[in-house]
């Protein structure tokens, strides 16, 4: 890493952060939390500036040729800058035909071509990438509720990749291997630890502060022209590679291709690779149909189609879990009573929020096999391979 990237990190680290918290907490102080015009302008100054400083300097360096996790690094640092101005309302895509911050889109450009992602900061900046210094790793501000929410949102993450890992090392092997089913139950474990550790954070963080106070960092804002999404807590292969792997959303559908389209360059590039590995693969759900009339007598089907089941039913309770606990309590609710011009911009994925529920509502059901006829759903296929193991 250059002396001019390492001084940019130990500022995000330190003086970025304390300026953050700073504002974050007279924004709470205040009887309108939403009010962030006019409110500590100075500290807002000399955030653009200071930042602006180190970014000048790196975009005349042209760093983006010391390897991946290097170049990584400073992606999400950059974009750590941007959010940050996008949150205090420095910048908006929405009044903008083009981001104003000439310098850091130009080097966020740079980086994200070179990379293959997008030219912002991403879900892996926050959680497997987040590389910490003595114990603290990096985020926009100091406060608790932040760091909880980063801390369970990476424990939720990596549980749903040992799940996804267990399944793919069953497609070489085939469903009757009996190897298969020691890794039916390494997922359904896996699926355990993720309902977990989502109920200990849905207790844990504070509704308000995560609303008023962290929240507001994960907008979309403009890189050049362009704008992109925020970062969402689901980009990252394995919640998709589940829902594939599983046959309980499809690559074929066009609600749910697309969806993929829209998520691969918010990806590391090793997990796009293993995503479309997926899309190339039959669904075990459909594997065990193929073969449920002359195999559903048999011992190892009726096992193994049934740990097989349990894992569709866990994936499906951790989609509604998410959507009822975290999107209603810590996001629906609180945003009630805000002013209809702020609900405008309220997701982090940009549509207003009832187009992003209705969306979020279609992925859950589609996860929970539900019976609907408006989508497609597996509903059907799970039923029959219930029925011919007896369940």
């Amino acid at each position: 890493m250059s002396a001019n990237s390492e001084g940019f990190d130990a500022w995000i680290r330190s003086s970025f952060v304390e300026m953050n918290t700073a504002l974050e907490d007279i924004y709470f102080a205040q009887s309108d939390r939403s009010k962030t015009d006019g409110v500590g302008d100075g500290l807002k100054t000399q955030l653009l500036e200071d930042g602006r400083n180190f970014i000048v300097k790196l975009v005349e360096e042209g760093n983006t040729d010391e390897g991946f996790d290097n170049a990584h690094a400073l992606l999400g640092n950059l974009g750590f800058y941007m959010a940050a101005l996008r949150r205090h309302e420095m910048t908006n895509p929405a009044s903008e035909d083009t981001s104003p911050l000439k310098e850091a889109s130009a080097l966020g450009l740079h980086l994200g071509a070179s990379l293959g992602v997008t030219p912002r900061f991403a879900t892996s900046h926050l959680a497997s990438h987040n590389y910490a210094k003595n114990g603290v790793i990096k985020s926009f501000t100091s406060l608790h509720d932040e760091f909880l929410f980063l801390k369970y949102n990476t424990l939720s993450m990596f549980a749903f990749k040992r799940a996804a890992d267990a399944l793919k090392r069953i497609v070489p092997m085939g469903i009757s291997n009996p190897v298969s089913l020691t890794l039916f139950e390494n997922a359904v474990d896996a699926l355990n630890d993720v309902l977990k550790v989502n109920k200990t954070l849905f207790a844990e963080l504070d509704v308000d502060r995560f609303f008023w106070n962290v929240r507001g960092y994960y907008k979309p804002y403009r890189v050049g022209r362009q704008e992109y999404r925020g970062a969402n807590a689901g980009d990252f292969s394995g919640i998709n590679e589940l829902d594939l792997l599983l046959g309980l959303c499809r690559g074929n559908d066009p609600y749910y291709a697309q969806m993929l389209v829209d998520k691969m360059l918010y990806l590391l590039p090793e997990d796009q690779v293993s995503l479309r590995d997926c899309l190339r693969q039959r669904p075990l759900l459909d594997e065990f149909l193929l073969i449920s009339d002359a195999s559903k007598n048999e011992p190892w089907f009726k096992e193994h189609a049934a740990a097989f089941l349990k894992v569709c039913k866990l994936h499906g309770a951790i989609a509604a879990q998410h959507h009822n606990s975290l999107v209603d309590s810590f996001i629906t609710r609180p945003s009630s009573d805000m002013d209809k011009k702020d609900l405008a911009q309220i997701t982090a994925s940009g549509p207003p929020l009832p187009v992003l529920l209705r969306s979020l509502e279609i992925l859950r059901d589609m996860r929970l096999a539900a019976d609907r006829s408006d989508i497609r759903t597996s509903f059907v296929q799970i039923n029959q391979l219930k029925k011919a193991i007896g369940e």
